[in-house]
């Protein structure tokens, strides 16, 4: 349905769809006055609000607008910005948090090896090494006694993986066999990241191309693991490219709901498994195969069958092959189409078993899909947590959201001084990042506590979205908006500038100075306020 003219930057982002350019990667549009002049800029002693969910991917930005020492790219001093975010982006940042962790996750796989000496290498790229770490530990940073981190770099000779959906797979690969070898490793995690990170790409070929380097590089390791004498597990945090199409045909380049695999490799032979179970079970099957004891926190259970004796592994490679779902359909299916000789292999001739990875089994809201960070934490620790949208869903839905003290302290203190409140944070309803909802419950706490002055800054991204959707929300924040009389929409940008996690300090700069300077294709504010 087009948007009535009063609506200028959705009209703005359906501009830019038909020269060609896309929701993840939209250069920033600003909304600019009658003379020209950008609207809603960041200026001294204003308050912020950023929104969005699960922060690996926030901390640099929030870096560069709160620190007074910030060093990658100029900024202005003295912004004086006060600054809330929803949840935390990081211990060391100067920022109030509206919902911080609630209790600290012990008890995790890693705790349990490293309490008993044995010693534990986790390895990937720099794209997924905040899995691995810090959702693989129960979101806690820092080494374990006898850990190790292997991360190999992230190209950065390209704009997007689907130039080279091979990755950094090699060097991945090339790592993991130098611990096999290595007679004094016992436990080895690897997550292979190409099919989850090429697959939010709308680029069929890649994808394809991604699942066909994953397979390859775990029939390496797997091979040269088991004639070492290791065990082997393969299995996944969430699906992706097993779904790539919508119902109507269009391309979905989000994670899914699908269930992932569980595979046991071992040189004595086949080893029964219960044929489903979660991804709270992985922990307690990995102790179970090590002969560790399972600490009564992690309520899942092992896979391994009672009956009969059980495998023990003196050496354990867990391969995480990120994003490979299950899916018997083949329509749609680019994990089916793609060559995938090796896994087709193991699936027909191996214990495996189904594992539920998306919704309530890990701590979603029911119906929603999986992804990495709560692929990875529950993994790790074994047992269920409540994800902050849930948390932060109750506290909308019981009242407790409008008197969050983090808010109360940025809106009015922007209402108290004459300042602005600007509001934040991805524009989606199926981000694990960020919910339309929180927005919207934002908007009207603005309404009933804030200032005159309410700007709204919005990040879109195509993961899990219908093609051209970011047009649709950000109409629909702006029907909102009129609603209530409360906010604007005053600059538009997408996610692949905002939300980065790998000192990609260039696109961080593009959104800052979005933000503070008012740089992007300006758009004119036709109601001419």
């Amino acid at each position: 349905m087009p948007m009535p003219s009063s609506f200028p930057m959705s009209a703005a982002v359906r501009e830019a769809y038909r020269s060609g350019q896309e929701d993840e990667t939209l250069p920033p549009v600003v909304l600019c006055d009658a003379g020209g002049r950008p609207v809603g800029r960041f200026r001294k002693g204003d308050s912020v609000i950023f929104y969005n969910i699960r922060g690996e991917r926030e901390g640099e930005l929030t870096e560069s607008l709160i620190r007074n020492d910030f060093r990658h790219f100029p900024v202005e001093n003295g912004l004086d910005i006060r600054f809330a975010t929803m949840i935390s982006y990081g211990k060391d940042l100067d920022v109030r948090v509206a919902f911080p962790t609630e209790e600290v996750v012990l008890d995790t796989l890693g705790d349990v090896l490293s309490r008993h000496g044995i010693p534990q290498v986790r390895i990937t790229e720099a794209e997924k090494a905040v899995h691995v770490g810090f959702f693989l530990s129960g979101k806690r940073t820092g080494l374990l006694p006898g850990e190790e981190r292997i991360v190999v770099p992230t190209r950065k000779d390209v704009a997007l993986f689907d130039e080279a959906p091979e990755m950094s797979i090699a060097g991945i690969t090339e790592a993991v066999l130098a611990r096999v070898l290595d007679p004094s490793a016992r436990f080895v995690f690897a997550n292979l990241p190409n099919v989850d990170v090429v697959g939010h790409i709308e680029n069929e070929g890649a994808v394809m191309k991604a699942v066909g380097a994953v397979d390859r590089a775990a029939g390496v390791l797997t091979d040269a693991a088991l004639r070492a004498g290791w065990t082997v597990i393969v299995t996944a945090d969430h699906g992706s490219a097993e779904k790539w199409l919508y119902p109507d045909g269009a391309v979905d380049t989000g994670h899914t709901d699908s269930p992932v695999p569980f595979l046991l490799l071992d040189s004595a032979g086949p080893v029964p498994l219960r044929p489903r179970g979660t991804l709270i079970d992985v922990a307690p099957t990995i102790l179970d195969l090590l002969n560790l004891p399972v600490p009564a926190a992690m309520t899942g259970r092992s896979l391994l069958m009672t009956e009969g004796a059980k495998p023990r592994a003196e050496r354990l490679l867990v391969l995480l092959l990120d994003g490979w779902g299950l899916n018997p359909a083949r329509d749609g299916n680019l994990i089916a189409r793609a060559e995938t000789p090796v896994m087709d292999r193991l699936l027909a001739v191996g214990a495996h078993a189904a594992l539920e990875a998306a919704g309530e089994a890990v701590g979603l809201p029911a119906g929603t899909v999986g992804n990495s960070e709560a692929g990875h934490l529950h993994i790790g620790a074994g047992r269920v947590f409540y994800s902050d949208r849930i948390r932060i869903d109750r506290a909308i839905a019981d009242g407790s959201f409008s008197r969050n003290e983090a808010f109360r302290w940025a809106v009015e203190a922007a209402k108290r001084d004459g300042k602005a409140l600007h509001l934040m944070g991805i524009v989606s309803f199926f981000s694990s990042h960020g919910s339309l909802n929180h927005l919207y419950a934002l908007m009207d706490l603005a309404r009933e506590a804030g200032p005159e002055e309410v700007y709204i800054h919005a990040m879109l991204g195509r993961r899990g979205e219908q093609p051209e959707s970011g047009a649709r929300y950000i109409g629909q924040v702006e029907q909102r908006a009129a609603e209530i009389g409360c906010g604007r929409v005053v600059s538009v940008i997408g996610r692949y500038w905002s939300m980065d996690r790998e000192e990609n300090w260039d696109r961080i700069e593009k959104t800052y100075r979005m933000l503070v300077h008012g740089e992007g294709r300006p758009v004119r504010d036709e109601t001419g306020s």
